[in-house]
């Protein structure tokens, strides 16, 4: 009896050794409705990915919404029993992050809402949005307004999506709405230096804009400024006198928006900016110029800012680098945005900024609206609502024309992920780097397809696209946030299951983290310890 006893224990190590033959103790697929894949621990597979030290082929190890590791070359040995979807020769980039979109949630949700536009944003390979101060109702120019905003995100959002607070006359005048509004979460502030229009959102003088630099530095965040400078006797929507302009002409918008308007104002701002250099009064701040149109005077100038130091960013967009003035019909108001869309010469300017570092990112500048404001039976450029609608399309838009230009993927990644996170101080994003945040698009850079009608369109408004009727190249496979699949060839997820973006400064940071995840646990990816 004793010699059977101390047989069976010197055979357990080997019956052990032997279990794992019968059992399989790797993790096992469980409902999620927050992501189209049952897996939370698995590779992506690509002989394409875009890293920081290049493109190269191999495998990327998701686990618990991060990056694990990343393997190069075979991985076939080294991803052992867990799942892996590999997509073969489609690239695996990181996802792109819009710092400038118009969700207009809430109080314009029939314009765009929460849904419609991370739903959009999701199949078109872009895993954070920041969304805009204003076009929502109210603005977000106060803590309070700003409270409701993430309210109405709650448990709607398909991927990230962060904020930027509005710089007004009213917090400039009373900085403690100001700092109240930082000290909620909003990553940045917004100003206009023209009217807006919209009423709750007024335009800021460059008093204002100097308060908001002094502030923000304490905060270390940017300002981002719509830099157009009105002449005094600019009507941006008076009649044509004597019926000698045709308001149906591009042209004719064009003349009341000269990019005279953006040097100026460019000019104006440059008066501030050095109080960011080192030492300066305003160190910590930064200044990002949004939507560059002109590619001449007003590049230029920014260039040499740049050069002495101060602390400035620029941004421009797909359409400015797709479009040209002369391309543009009478009464296609879909095309109207300001500042407006110049000249085919102006466009490769800004191409050549683009490719040689001058211009820092990309961005959509996504400001949608209902049909009947852009007037189209009366196609008049001088009343129509401004605004390009493009968030679905503006990576095969970019590589479209990229590509033209030598655009590799590297820089594309760089413009549309790096530096943009860099600007919003998302320092756990923009990269496939170990330990960073696995928001990730997959696309197939040789695809080309007619955007049409007949084409799955998630943005609330499709009509209004200036891209409709484009032959692009870029089709997005799929797109994962925080390591959850939430788009896959025409499908989403069923869960709203994005995260709200808070500022990391913010004394109140840590009690917005605890706060969300108490709000989320239904959300988190459980599964087996084994």
């Amino acid at each position: 009896m004793e010699t059977g006893k101390w047989g069976l224990l010197a055979i357990l190590p080997l019956l052990a050794s032997l279990l794992p033959l019968f059992l399989d103790f790797s993790p096992q697929p469980f409902p999620n409705k927050c992501s189209l894949l049952s897996q939370s621990h698995y590779w992506i597979a690509s002989n394409r990915i875009v890293t920081p030290q290049g493109v190269v082929s191999g495998a990327v190890e998701i686990k618990g919404g991060n990056i694990e590791s990343i393997v190069e070359g075979d991985w076939r040995g080294k991803t052992r029993s867990r799942h892996v979807v590999d997509y073969g020769d489609a690239v695996l980039m990181p996802g792109l992050i819009d710092v400038h979109t118009h969700l207009d949630d809430p109080g314009q949700t029939e314009w765009e809402d929460f849904p419609s536009g991370t739903r959009a944003a999701a199949a078109g390979g872009l895993t954070t949005l920041i969304d805009m101060p204003l076009n929502s109702q109210p603005s977000t120019v106060t803590k309070e307004n700003f409270e409701l905003k993430l309210s109405a995100a709650k448990e709607r959002i398909f991927v990230n999506v962060g904020f930027w607070g509005g710089l007004s006359p009213e917090n400039a005048h009373n900085t403690t709405i100001m700092e109240d509004l930082l000290e909620a979460g909003v990553l940045g502030l917004k100003s206009f230096m023209v009217p807006s229009g919209i009423n709750d959102f007024p335009m800021t003088n460059i008093t204002h804009i100097k308060v908001g630099l002094s502030v923000l530095a304490k905060y270390r965040r940017p300002l981002l400024v719509h830099s157009e400078l009105l002449p005094e006797d600019h009507e941006d929507n008076a009649e044509t006198e004597n019926g000698v302009e045709n308001p149906r002409s591009y042209s004719t918008y064009l003349k009341r928006r000269p990019a005279s308007m953006e040097q100026a104002a460019i000019r104006e701002l440059l008066t501030v900016t050095e109080d960011t250099r080192t030492g300066g009064p305003a160190e910590g701040a930064h200044l990002h110029i949004v939507h560059l149109a002109d590619a001449r005077a007003s590049l230029d100038l920014i260039k040499e800012a740049k050069k002495r130091g101060d602390s400035i960013t620029i941004e421009t967009c797909p359409h400015y680098l797709a479009f040209s003035a002369e391309e543009i019909s009478d009464g296609d108001t879909r095309f109207k945005c300001a500042p407006p869309i110049r000249d085919a010469e102006n466009r490769d300017k800004l191409w050549a900024s683009v490719m040689d570092g001058h211009i820092d990112m990309l961005s959509s500048d996504h400001s949608p609206s209902v049909p009947e404001l852009k007037l189209f039976k009366e196609g008049d450029f001088l009343k129509a609502w401004g605004g390009i609608s493009s968030l679905q399309f503006v990576l095969p838009a970019t590589w479209t024309h990229g590509r033209k230009h030598g655009m590799t993927f590297e820089q594309l990644a760089l413009l549309w992920s790096e530096k943009p996170a860099k600007l919003a101080g998302l320092n756990n994003k923009g990269k496939i780097v170990q330990g960073y945040d696995a928001d990730l698009v997959v696309w197939e850079p040789e695809a080309e397809f007619v955007l049409d009608n007949v084409r799955d369109i998630y943005t609330k408004q499709p009509s209004i696209t200036a891209y409709m009727g484009s032959k692009l190249t870029g089709k997005v496979v799929s797109t994962f946030v925080r390591g959850n699949q939430v788009y896959k060839e025409k499908e989403h997820a069923s869960a709203a299951c994005g995260s709200p973006i808070l500022a990391k400064e913010s004394s109140s940071y840590q009690m917005n983290i605890f706060s969300w995840l108490i709000s989320s646990i239904g959300n988190l990816n459980w599964f087996p310890l084994f």
